[in-house]
């Protein structure tokens, strides 16, 4: 049975956030259908096999949005099971929205066609007439106090969508060439006892035995990794709650051989058990070039 999502609800309150989630938990999502090509696109789409679509409609489907009641009600009658969401949020905090993302309303123009004022509470006020008969029968939800995490998080639970596990990565770098700006967060590791003023090791990097039984030896080393596992592990929790898809974690010595690759190193072992884990050594020369 195909398992249909349709977003709808006022401008600005959060239908593009609750649309990418969807997106991003495996439905096929289109944005701004027009209500007369939504009955073919749902029987094409369960014809061909998709399980899961979300649609997308709002006062942005020119003249025909008054269907779209009649349009939801026949397919349930129909046996198609359709879920709405209806966003909404206060007026104050529409206008700050808009003010923030200085978009225009949709409906700007058309009320300037019909000789009306176009300010953007004129465009709220009509928007809600227009919405009106979908709010008073379907599941509203208010964004008003809701960060964009949230709003993803209510989202997902209302429609049971399966939570995909965060990309964990560990990537050590070298601060001489500069901080990694796809990392989340960043531990600085230069102030441990550093390898490279011992010749035999300096040719050497963090992956290698005497590197790594090197600096195993410092209590310091020891406690630098406990104190970043112990902060990873008590925060990443959160970070799935807000619904995160990817937690990069950089670890930045002076040149990113030695004590970043080796702290890295240990991370991933301490968090094995995550699943996606990946390990990035971001500074490391190739194999064939001398160190």
């Amino acid at each position: 049975m195909l398992n249909v999502v349709l977003i709808t609800g006022i401008s600005g309150s959060g239908k593009s956030v609750a649309l990418r989630l969807l997106e991003d938990t495996g439905y096929t999502c289109v944005d701004n259908l027009p209500v007369p090509f939504l009955e073919e696109f749902l029987y094409r789409a369960q014809d061909t096999g998709i399980e899961r679509v979300a649609v997308a409609i709002d006062v942005r489907a020119p003249g025909d949005l008054h269907q779209l009641p009649g349009t939801i009600a026949h397919l349930r009658e129909a046996g198609l099971p359709i879920r709405v969401i209806f966003l909404d949020a206060s007026d104050h905090t529409l206008i700050q929205r808009y003010s923030e993302s200085r978009r225009r309303h949709p409906l700007t123009d058309r009320l300037r066609q019909e000789g009306q004022s176009p300010s953007l509470q004129t465009c709220i006020n009509m928007e809600r007439h227009l919405l009106a008969p979908l709010r008073e029968t379907e599941h509203v939800i208010d964004t008003t106090d809701l960060t964009p995490g949230q709003l993803r998080s209510w989202v997902r639970d209302l429609v049971q969508a399966e939570r995909a596990p965060v990309v964990l990565t560990f990537m050590s770098f070298a601060y001489k060439r500069g901080v990694p700006g796809d990392a989340d967060l960043i531990f600085d590791v230069r102030c441990l006892p550093n390898p490279h003023y011992d010749p035999a090791l300096r040719p050497l990097t963090g992956k290698d035995e005497p590197v790594a039984k090197w600096l195993s030896q410092f209590g310091t080393v020891e406690n630098m990794i406990n104190d970043i596992a112990g902060f990873v592990e008590r925060w990443l929790p959160l970070y799935m709650q807000d619904t995160r898809n990817y937690l990069t974690v950089g670890i930045g010595c002076t040149g990113g051989q030695h004590r970043s690759v080796y702290v890295t190193e240990q991370l991933a072992l301490r968090f094995a058990h995550h699943s996606p884990l990946l390990i990035r050594h971001r500074n490391q020369p190739p194999a064939d070039l001398p160190l």
